[in-house]
């Protein structure tokens, strides 16, 4: 069986750590018998270095064409690169805006996990964290206000901007549908956090989220305003199962969730269609202070690698087979920088991705 996946490399630390999820999934290929061919695309900066423009037509239309995409991180210092100093629909993050929406990709997962041997990376205390945590946080990812209508006008001689939050029920049931099918594999718990105190849009959001609990019964479903979430994510992560949520709200949780785990380094991504295709990609960002030194933390990356195989081409033995290799490696006391702690091993990008095939072998 032969995988054919795009790859976005991207900026910054992305080309090094996309290049170690590639060593693993060939790896994995060898012991698991199936074969990748890689379809290379440029995105965000690398594409505006090239192209003028973060996205292109040809590089979507070559990404409908692969089963699946991999990505690394997108963007650079937005202080002191150039490609920052365009407009913002034309800077890198406006690509993977896009990407998103010509791909359909509204169902975004951003797994947190609390690893035991990580404990002592983790910012809280030992009492909230002890025996570590597993929660999801389930994004809508293509409405919302980052895709609303939105402007800069001059009123009166004074400057006023304007975003507009929008969702149809459509767009909310679906993404509750992927929550609940998903919470139905894990421990059958929802929480669908929303405003709905305050904003329209979380009212219908929270109608149509109980609408569609009733088709799952075994699921329990608790409604959750965000600020308390926010709050209860550092209070008591292990309560949480799935967390449902909007774009804007998801996107703030999601970073929250992972530092909460001691490092974004660690953390896998996936965003979904309707189909079984689905791009993947780290949550972390492209850390341009890092690029280039071969330091930086592959198991993101390499992890989201394993959510390919397991949502996108149903090569479960292989994806555990990668979860278990991550696990086993940080058993043995093995760490890059960002997750070092006192009497474990420092090693490289590179070192550690190498490590990992190990452990699948």
């Amino acid at each position: 069986m032969n995988l054919n996946i795009g790859v976005i490399k991207g900026d910054g630390i992305g080309p090094e750590i996309v290049a170690e999820a590639m060593k693993v999934l060939d790896q994995a290929g060898e012991v698991y018998g199936f074969t990748c061919s890689y379809e290379q695309l440029l995105m965000g900066g690398a594409s505006i270095d090239v192209h003028g423009v973060p996205l292109t037509d040809e590089t979507v239309a070559k990404a409908k064409e692969c089963s699946a995409v991999l990505m690394g991180s997108i963007g650079g210092d937005a202080k002191t690169s150039p490609w920052y100093q365009l407009e913002p629909s034309k800077r890198p993050e406006a690509g993977l805006l896009r990407i998103r929406k010509e791909l359909n990709l509204f169902a975004n997962l951003r797994p947190a996990v609390l690893y035991e041997e990580l404990a002592a990376a983790c910012p809280l205390k030992e009492e909230i964290t002890k025996g570590g945590f597993d929660l999801l946080i389930m994004r809508e990812l293509t409405g919302g206000l980052y895709f609303g209508e939105r402007g800069t006008v001059e009123e009166n001689g004074v400057l006023t901007a304007h975003d507009t939050l929008t969702y149809n029920e459509e767009e909310i049931r679906r993404i509750a549908v992927r929550a609940f099918d998903i919470a139905m594999k894990r421990r059958k718990n929802v929480v669908s956090v929303d405003k709905a105190n305050v904003l329209d849009s979380s009212r219908l959001w929270r109608k149509v989220v109980e609408e569609v609990a009733k088709d799952y019964p075994q699921v329990t479903l608790t409604h959750m305003l965000v600020d308390n979430c926010a709050m209860q994510l550092v209070r008591d992560p292990k309560q949480f199962d799935v967390i449902l949520t909007e774009n804007m709200f998801g996107d703030i949780l999601s970073d929250e969730a992972s530092m909460v785990t001691g490092s974004i380094g660690m953390l896998a991504s996936a965003s979904l269609n309707e189909t079984k295709f689905g791009l993947y990609e780290p949550s972390g960002g492209s850390a341009p202070d890092i690029a280039g030194k071969g330091i930086a933390n592959p198991i993101a990356t390499i992890l989201s690698a394993a959510m390919m195989l397991r949502y996108s081409f149903d090569q479960d033995k292989a994806a555990d087979a990668i979860e278990a290799a991550v696990s086993q490696v940080l058993k043995e006391g093995y760490r890059t920088g960002d997750i070092m702690s006192e009497g474990c091993s420092e090693v490289g990008t590179e070192q550690m991705g190498s490590l990992i095939c190990e452990g699948i072998r």
